[in-house]
């Protein structure tokens, strides 16, 4: 490891895998959807803004992640891989350097290109890049605030859906509310179930969060509660929205095994979690084949 240290190459791997990149299409997916259905067209803003929520968004998310997570990464047996880098400290400043160097002149891209029609798009993208900060940074730690962590989690995704609805010009209507609002409680239950994983070691380094403030079993509990709601949400969309409320069932059934896991064993969460991943490619998948539907039912 300490031969490798000074190397580009080590280097460029370990500032990549800081970014997740398991995770890209998470952020990036919900802009480029948004877009695409509201405009109906491929064009320049479209590529620049799916760049941007696809690898700087994530980097900078992730990249202050790790840095200011290091501590506590380190007593925690899942860090290491695709569910958090346990990123080097002679990395750090790199990696922070790299994710604001990134989210400006990629961003500042997709800001000139939208253009000032809509100079609503720059609060909602301020709120978003706020959130990914706030998150994170000492002095703030949103995610050491219970509930908090889950709602600005939550908003890490949902806020490209709403800035490309914004910069595309889109009618906001009851369906419209309805599905966000279903985007959201499926964000807020993800982070709630991810976070019951991470209850012990969470609790050892003195971090609070949802899972630890409630217990695992509770946290679990309202994971599916908030899922089985976002199911409910969507049966108000517009055509072709209904059918996706069955989308929330996987997730239920995956979760479905920890309804009473207790805080001893809330490791054993990993389990589901590594599901609720897998699960994600395949709900991505069937949500891109009703938007193809729904841009062919408008055209």
């Amino acid at each position: 490891m300490t031969e490798q240290l000074g190397t580009a190459s080590w280097k460029a791997r370990q500032v990549a895998l800081s970014s997740r990149p398991l995770s890209w299409i998470n952020t990036a997916f919900p802009f480029a959807a948004a877009y695409v259905v509201t405009t109906d067209r491929v064009d320049a803003l479209l590529i620049v803004g799916t760049l941007f929520f696809l690898i700087p968004y994530n980097l900078l998310m992730y990249g202050v992640n790790e840095v200011f997570d290091y501590e506590s990464d380190l007593r925690n047996p899942r860090k290491g891989g695709a569910e958090g880098a346990l990123l080097h400290p002679a990395l750090h400043r790199t990696v922070i350097a790299a994710g604001v160097l990134s989210v400006g002149i990629v961003g500042g891209v997709m800001v000139y290109v939208a253009g000032a029609k809509h100079p609503l798009s720059w609060l909602v993208l301020a709120l978003s890049l706020f959130a990914v900060v706030a998150y994170s940074v000492r002095g703030l730690r949103f995610k050491e605030r219970p509930i908090l962590d889950s709602i600005t989690s939550s908003t890490h995704f949902v806020s490209p859906a709403v800035y490309g609805l914004v910069v595309a010009g889109a009618t906001i209507t009851p369906g419209l509310l309805a599905l966000l609002a279903a985007f959201f409680l499926w964000g807020m239950a993800s982070h709630a179930f991810g976070a019951v994983q991470d209850v012990e070691p969470d609790r050892q380094a003195g971090i609070a969060s949802i899972a630890t403030a409630l217990g695992a079993w509770p946290t679990v509990r309202l994971a599916i509660t908030f899922w089985a709601v976002a199911g409910l949400l969507m049966l108000f969309t517009p055509w072709p929205g209904p059918p996706a409320a069955v989308l929330v069932v996987p997730y239920i059934l995956a979760t479905w095994p920890f309804w009473s896991i207790s805080d001893a064993d809330s490791a054993d969460a990993n389990r589901g979690w590594k599901r609720f991943l897998r699960l994600n490619f395949l709900t991505g998948f069937l949500v891109t084949m009703l938007l193809i539907y729904s841009v062919s039912l408008a055209a």
